[in-house]
């Protein structure tokens, strides 16, 4: 079984700065891609940005240039750093991993989700 556990969200003012954080635990082999997606109240839940393993990145235009996905594959790790936030970053933000736990097995796992709220 395998777990991730986010946190680093919070209270923001317009403009200002957080730094999300996902770490995988439990029995991992290896770990493919690693996405951050959040869910605004009344909205879908949307990608923000992912990683693969050779850290390649991909991200929403909504926050490209403003948000930057990295990860530590020894901590089995990933990271959101977002700056300039605006209001309408506003959401609980999920973190996903593609977890291969033996050599045939691969499978996707969620945190719990940690919530950004960006007001003044």
């Amino acid at each position: 079984q395998v777990q991730l556990v986010e946190s680093g969200g919070g209270l923001v003012q317009p403009g200002g700065s957080l730094r999300l954080s996902c770490a995988a635990s439990g029995t991992i082999l290896s770990i493919n891609t690693m996405t951050w997606y959040r869910q605004a109240p009344g909205k879908e839940r949307e990608l923000v940005a992912i990683i693969t393993s050779g850290s390649n990145s991909r991200y929403a235009d909504s926050v490209k240039g403003r948000f930057t996905i990295s990860r530590d594959n020894a901590k089995n790790t990933v990271y959101l750093q977002m700056n300039s936030l605006k209001p309408e970053d506003t959401a609980v933000y999920y973190c996903n991993a593609v977890v291969w736990t033996g050599p045939i097995s691969e499978k996707s796992y969620w945190g719990q989700g940690t919530q950004v709220t960006v007001s003044s």
